[in-house]
């Protein structure tokens, strides 16, 4: 039973949301073969200037083996 959360920036709009999720969903039916009724996907919205703190430093920089598609910025650049 996946459930996927994104952590995006703020400002994309509910359709996008939807649309992104419907993809998300789409991809972890074929990938792996999940049935829809078992996939939960949730959005977070982060702003811009808590993107560090937030996100990078905890999800990313801290847990390197979780990433298998590693950011190509670095944000102490």
């Amino acid at each position: 039973m996946p459930h996927v959360i994104v952590k995006m920036y703020a400002g994309k709009t509910e359709e996008q949301k939807q649309a992104l999720t419907d993809e998300i969903q789409k991809a972890l039916t074929s990938a792996i073969g999940s049935a829809e009724k078992s996939i939960s996907v949730a959005i977070e919205d982060v702003d811009p200037a808590d993107w560090v703190e937030k996100v990078y430093r905890p999800d990313i920089l801290d847990k390197p083996d979780l990433i298998y598609k590693k950011p190509g910025y670095d944000p102490f650049a």
